[in-house]
């Protein structure tokens, strides 16, 4: 089972990026997924979720209005679309899968995990 990040990148502040999760290895149509972040020095942070379905979402207060996942269960993949990108949203983005059909917004409830893409957004 993979999971496999992609789409990070350098953009200036107030540009936009969008992420890719594709899953490999099984399938996650029934599975809650979600994104984490981890800035150089920090602890890793709740981005946004998405249940099973792709009509339930969640996402950190701080992301709220900019950020917007889905997903698309036929190709097994959860996409992040970044808007209005600030400085602070700097970090290694993971993408993470769970044994939930709901929203679920804590690492623990999280079984798999990629292996990060990185974004930087320059002021």
């Amino acid at each position: 089972v993979q999971l496999q990040a992609s789409g990070g990148g350098l953009v200036q502040a107030g540009g936009s990026l969008r992420l890719s999760c594709a899953a490999s290895g099984r399938a996650f149509s029934r599975n809650n997924m979600g994104w984490f972040r981890q800035a150089l020095g920090k602890e890793r942070e709740f981005v946004g979720a998405v249940d099973w379905s792709g009509f339930s979402t969640r996402y950190a207060n701080s992301v709220k209005g900019r950020f917007t996942i889905s997903r698309d269960n036929a190709k097994n993949t959860m996409y992040l679309q970044m808007n209005s990108l600030k400085p602070e949203d700097t970090a290694l983005y993971y993408c993470a899968a769970g044994s939930f059909t709901t929203v679920q917004i804590g690492p623990s409830s999280y079984d798999y995990w990629g292996q990060g893409t990185l974004v930087t957004v320059s002021s």
